[in-house]
């Protein structure tokens, strides 16, 4: 049995729990202005760390086994986010999310990027992730490294994970930050959102981002 059947369920429930609250959103987000030229800071619903001295470099590989780094994104407003494929329930939620704000921003979800850097490369094989990008979004890019690698990475994004013991002998879950970066088109990293802040403030801030170009 693979263990995947449970999260594609999960986003497939999720995707149509909220698919009518964010289609009024992105309705809604269509008659906003563009932010001004007039030099005003746009007005985010995450959290602006635009000018952070983190999370500007990462070099792992994809699901594909093609590396990759933060230039191969540019152009698109991209959301990283770390996160495992056993977790139950925080990282099906943001990627669900994110995959359904991506769908209601239409042609401008062309311009989105999801990125899964996983915390767990032990259990988180290639053919595992590409598995498990395939429930939410085929154009979502999962990444991998050693050990040492996604140490590396999440101490350069502040990322916080770590291993918990399961109930059984020799299973264990990922503690990790449940939250995601948002880089803007140059690449730049604009946002941090929490977990939990909804998919319409998520939608709003990357209809800013877009917008901004």
């Amino acid at each position: 049995m693979t263990p995947f059947i449970g999260h594609k369920a999960f986003a497939r429930r999720y995707l149509l729990r909220c698919a009518t609250a964010l289609t009024l959103a992105s309705l809604s987000l269509v008659g906003c202005d563009a932010p001004s030229s007039g030099g005003n800071a746009a007005v985010f619903k995450g959290i602006d760390i635009t000018g952070a001295e983190y999370a500007r470099s990462l070099s792992l590989t994809d699901q594909n086994g093609q590396a990759r780094t933060l230039v191969d994104f540019k152009g698109k407003v991209t959301v990283v986010f770390f996160g495992f494929t056993q977790c139950p329930d925080v990282c099906p939620t943001t990627m669900a999310e994110l995959a359904q704000v991506k769908a209601a921003l239409g042609k401008d979800g062309d311009r989105v990027q999801g990125v899964f850097v996983t915390v767990d490369p032990d259990r988180d094989t290639a053919d595992v992730l590409k598995t498990y990008m395939s429930g939410f979004d085929p154009s979502f890019v999962a990444l991998r490294g050693t050990p040492e690698q996604i140490a590396a990475t999440a101490k350069e994004f502040k990322v916080f994970y770590a291993k918990v013991p399961g109930k059984t002998e020799g299973s264990y879950s990922v503690d990790h930050t449940a939250g995601s970066y948002v880089f803007d088109a140059q690449g730049k990293v604009r946002l941090f959102i929490r977990y939990g802040s909804g998919a319409e403030a998520l939608a709003a801030d990357l209809k800013t981002l877009l917008a901004m170009g």
